[in-house]
């Protein structure tokens, strides 16, 4: 499984259920599609999740989550980006590419109306269930690797600071004002 393959599955798996925009749903049922694919399959989806999420690992992007979310810890931003995986490939590249984009997606403005949090933890095991379900075992240690980035050192301040986060993601800084 190359990242295109496993952005199909996430577009297949958004397809199938009844609200795409129910981040756990789309996760269930990418995690039961993906147990019906090869054990081999299986471990390099987890790897491509993986690459994904340092590819994500940006600054921005998690200034953005922590305006959407109230704040966000180390593992909130993880299940932020869970979350941004289940919206499918157009999304995450739109969003990783210019966070400020976040405000424009309706789940986003429906969640800063009603005060909820956007995350995902579910994301993050989506392999990890297929393999458990194909296999009846727990996936092997070291079947992945993270590889995180430094983080943009232009936004090395503090995501309180709203002065400075409104001039650099003023959409987002409107929609929660």
């Amino acid at each position: 499984m190359d990242t295109t393959d496993f952005w199909n599955l996430i577009d297949d798996a958004r397809a199938r259920v009844g609200d795409p925009e129910d981040a756990e749903a789309v996760v269930e049922r990418a995690s039961a599609l993906l147990a019906a694919r090869p054990r081999d399959e299986i471990l390099a989806a987890q790897q491509v999740l993986w690459d994904l999420m340092a590819a994500s690992y940006r600054a921005p992007l998690w200034a953005a989550a922590y305006t959407i979310n109230g704040g966000c810890s180390d593992d909130g931003f993880d299940y932020f980006r869970g979350w941004l995986i289940a919206q499918g490939r157009e999304v995450f590249e739109r969003v990783v590419a210019d966070p400020d984009t976040l405000a424009e997606l309706p789940p986003v403005r429906e969640a800063a109306a009603a005060g909820i949090d956007l995350e995902c933890e579910e994301m993050l095991g989506v392999a990890w269930d297929a393999h458990s379900v194909t296999t009846g075992q727990s996936m092997p240690e070291h079947s992945f690797t993270i590889d995180y980035p430094a983080l943009d050192p232009e936004w090395d301040f503090s995501f309180d600071d709203a002065e400075r986060v409104a001039l650099r993601l003023p959409k987002l800084d409107a929609l929660y004002a």
